[in-house]
């Protein structure tokens, strides 16, 4: 399937009004894989983070059901500006370094799990 296909295919899907937050996630999760490849292997620091993800923002899906690579806003997980500072609060404190609010790169750093992952591995002290 073209991408631009997957795309549109995820946004109706997401779109869909009648699904709670889980049922999107793995409908979303679903389209991902019949539509092209298997979702990548995850490393230990990014399930670490999906699961710190799902306990700190009271989730209602299994670490396991996040895709390392799936925008952690919008069509992704839809988390708001208030779940990404909690977020960047447990991560200041379970991996010894700040995250700044008033970073340039936060956009990229909290991506996806997978961006996220990465910049914790460059910059955690513990």
């Amino acid at each position: 399937m073209h991408v631009c296909a997957r795309l549109a295919a995820r946004r109706a899907l997401y779109n869909r009004p009648q699904l709670q937050f889980r049922e999107r996630i793995v409908a979303i999760n679903d389209a991902a894989s019949t539509a092209g490849p298997a979702a990548p292997e995850r490393t230990p620091l990014e399930s670490e983070l999906a699961v710190a993800l799902v306990q700190v923002l009271n989730l209602e899906l299994q670490a396991d059901e996040i895709d390392p690579r799936a925008s952690l806003f919008n069509e992704g997980l839809g988390l708001d500006s208030i779940d990404v500072l909690e977020l960047a609060l447990e991560v200041s404190q379970r991996y010894g370094f700040q995250l700044r609010a008033d970073d340039e790169n936060n956009h990229a750093i909290f991506q996806s799990l997978r961006s996220l992952a990465a910049h914790v591995a460059l910059h955690r002290t513990r």
